[in-house]
């Protein structure tokens, strides 16, 4: 790469990450093209993407962003895992195919400039799904109205029971 590709390419990965709300860094050393075109296609399945980038540009890169509370960690061949919006997909991808794919390690994480180990990026896979947890958080929502419209019914039916059985003693002693 020349000199203004580099300048180029360091503005346009800085702007990327600074969209980002996570960030994965994984050691992929060992990897053949398939396997490699596999990460790739997984992540982009769910609005991800992964780059391998030299780790000198890549700490240029993450300057002024959250990526660069983990340039500690851009050592030997590695490469980065991005998402712009939900953060517990990518890492569910990358654990699973870590297990799979013995080459593939998922070596440390940002998830909004706080930096996480590989151990809570397996927690962090364990936990449900971002669409998961939307329709749990409306189910709860949709019960409260339900069981309030319930509630309301249950009182009109024991007036109408009253009232039927007021009629019923008064039509019996006439």
């Amino acid at each position: 790469m020349k000199k203004d590709e580099k300048k180029a390419f360091v503005a346009d990965m800085n702007d990327r990450l600074k969209k980002a709300k996570a960030a994965f860094l994984v050691d992929y050393q060992g990897l053949d093209v398939e396997a490699m075109n596999r990460l790739r296609t997984e992540l982009r399945k769910v609005d991800a993407e992964i780059q391998v980038v030299k780790n000198r540009l890549l700490k240029l890169s993450s300057r002024d962003t959250e990526t660069e509370a983990i340039k500690d960690q851009f050592i030997g061949p590695c490469a980065l895992a991005i998402t712009y919006d939900d953060v517990v997909a990518p890492a569910k991808v990358l654990t699973s195919l870590s297990k799979e794919l013995k080459q593939l390690t998922v070596k440390v994480g940002q998830i909004s400039g706080k930096p996480i180990d590989s151990e809570a990026i397996k927690r962090l896979a364990d936990l449900p799904g971002r669409d998961q947890l939307i329709a749990q958080v409306l189910s709860a929502m949709q019960g409260v109205p339900a069981s309030f419209v319930r509630v309301l019914n249950g009182v009109i039916l024991k007036l109408l029971y009253a009232l039927k059985a007021i009629e019923s003693s008064k039509v019996g002693t006439l």
